[in-house]
């Protein structure tokens, strides 16, 4: 048995360290040299720590060559994997060529260094390169990132400052067209669930205009068609708020949007038409709404009825500045998602 001497103050130091220390390892190690310090035999103290007799003694042998102090260090025994000695070459390799899934990662890791891993080890040695699992976005394949940059700078920007001056008042326009059909999203769940699907292929079509400061949305909708004659009925509604400032739409290149009917209307009533280029969705502000309605009342619910399912999306649309203002109003800011730096899989 080791013999050791405890002075008054530094049985208080352990008895504090024993509850106070915030990594339960050095804890542990407080609590065995406490009760040392009490005269509890050496067996007794690995019985109620739960250490084998190897560990107390060495546990006793830091404390006389270092105290209190070398008893607060950690060093934890971490082997190195095999890995490592490949890590810049398969970090290279996965960033030019992103493999579906782990098992696919296990056969070239294999084949690239002839270790043989297990997937969950493949999974771990993924996650610590920095790699993870994502789903992958999409861009339209014809957009233009240049054209893109150059009409945000010198078309948008300019009328949004307008704007958040009380200058101009910003819309953006666009249509949705939500179909009576599954819309399957993910839940936490016991087991997996499934949703019925509605009989039919009803749609219920929104055409709305965002306002970009105040988040208002003004709209039209049919369970028919969007077609010109909802545009100019569209540009009524917006005459009818009586805003006395101009008046700007920021739009897509529908063709019922750039006809004669209404280009001709909205210049009568004096409101700028501003086309987005084309292919530019994530230039468009309101397509941010789209996707907020569909995840609020349509992914994962069942609605019996088209009557029904209008309603919640009616409701969900009819609540952007009161039940919902909040989560919008981080949602649709003015920041513009651009492709210039965006990966793409390698074709």
């Amino acid at each position: 048995m080791i013999s050791m001497a405890f002075t008054e103050k530094e049985k208080q130091e352990l008895n504090y360290e024993r509850y106070h220390n915030p990594h339960p390892r050095v804890q542990r190690k407080m609590e065995a040299l406490w009760l040392k310090s009490n005269g509890v035999p050496h067996n007794e103290i690995c019985r109620l720590t739960g250490i084998s007799p190897h560990t107390l003694c060495s546990y006793l042998r830091d404390y006389q060559t270092g105290g209190i102090d070398k008893l607060k260090l950690i060093n934890f025994y971490q082997p190195t994997s095999e890995l490592e000695n490949h890590k810049g070459t398969l970090e290279e390799y996965f960033r030019q060529n992103p493999p579906a899934t782990i098992k696919e990662a296990a056969a070239k890791i294999k084949e690239l260094t002839g270790i043989e891993r297990k997937e969950t080890q493949v999974r771990k040695f993924l996650k610590k390169i920095g790699m993870k699992c994502r789903k992958v976005g999409m861009i339209p394949a014809k957009a233009d990132p240049d054209v893109q940059a150059t009409f945000v700078a010198e078309q948008i920007q300019p009328r949004l400052e307008e704007a958040q001056a009380g200058e101009r008042a910003v819309f953006f326009v666009d249509a949705a067209h939500f179909v009576l059909a599954p819309f399957l999203g993910i839940l936490w769940c016991f087991e997996r669930l499934f949703l019925k699907a509605p009989a039919g292929r009803q749609r219920f079509n929104v055409l709305g205009a965002l306002n970009a400061i105040t988040h208002e949305l003004i709209t039209v909708t049919n369970d028919s068609y969007i077609n010109s004659n909802s545009v100019v009925q569209l540009l009524h509604k917006i005459v009818e708020l009586n805003l006395g400032i101009p008046v700007t739409l920021i739009l897509d290149n529908a063709r019922y949007q750039r006809c004669a009917m209404v280009m001709g209307m909205a210049k009568q009533l004096g409101i700028e038409l501003l086309f987005l280029p084309a292919y530019s969705p994530n230039l468009n502000l309101i397509e941010r709404l789209w996707k907020f309605v569909k995840k609020q009342s349509l992914y994962s619910k069942y609605y019996p009825d088209f009557s029904t399912f209008k309603t919640a999306i009616s409701e969900c649309l009819s609540n952007t500045n009161k039940k919902h203002k909040s989560a919008l109003d981080s949602l649709l800011t003015l920041n513009f998602q651009t492709f210039k730096k965006m990966r793409l899989v390698p074709a």
